[in-house]
């Protein structure tokens, strides 16, 4: 792999990354709710079932959910259910107050498993990551270099990237907190909050293997 091929990869993962989806979603709801610091275990979740993915893609595991219309919809349909119910779940929580500070303690902080958890079976829902593994990294790779190297040189890259947008979209949702501390406006970022997990499993739930 050349460096103008990695720095492809790179430019390429930067904006894919970026995009808002179930995962931003996550850390920039846990930043408000829960602060920077206690958002970590969530991004820790996150990060490790995405380890999970691309180690299971790169073991072939990508490539059987490509392959088989029935365990690709299994996954699919499990995945959207978890997510409906988490927005749901977001949808009726009652609007707590938030500390004021960026870490400040609250009664409703929960504990680290929890959020961790929550990090995990997020990131863990769209089988599409799976197949997403699997055909973009090849597209990256060099077929007559030993794949070893080129695959970490890959994966630690996009955990660099990853992570980097995950803090930052936490950090902008602790920046809005002492805005959001307030009854009207916490039941409103609930709402926002729990409709897009719901549209976000909605949207998977008709997703295709190709």
């Amino acid at each position: 792999m050349s460096f103008n091929t990695w720095l492809l990869f790179l430019v390429t993962v930067f904006f894919v990354s970026a995009t808002p989806g179930p995962n931003m979603l996550l850390a920039l709801s846990h930043g408000i709710r829960y602060g920077v610091r206690r958002t970590l275990p969530t991004l820790a979740g996150l990060l490790t079932a995405l380890g999970l993915i691309m180690a299971g893609s790169a073991a072939g595991l990508g490539a059987i959910l490509a392959a088989s219309e029935l365990l690709f919809s299994v996954v699919k349909y499990a995945g959207a259910a978890y997510l409906i119910w988490l927005g749901i779940k977001t949808w009726r929580a009652a609007p707590e107050p938030l500390g004021q500070g960026p870490d400040a303690d609250s009664a409703a902080q929960g504990n680290a498993w929890q959020r961790f958890r929550t990090g995990f079976l997020v990131a863990m829902s769209n089988p599409k990551a799976f197949v997403f593994f699997t055909a973009l990294f090849p597209q990256f790779m060099d077929a007559s270099a030993p794949q070893g190297p080129q695959l970490l040189a890959l994966a630690g890259t996009f955990y660099v990237i990853e992570s980097s947008w995950q803090l930052a979209y936490a950090a902008g949702g602790s920046r809005l907190r002492v805005w959001l501390n307030s009854p009207v406006r916490l039941s409103w970022m609930n709402r926002f909050a729990g409709g897009s997990f719901m549209a976000a499993g909605v949207a998977l739930s008709g997703v295709s293997r190709h």
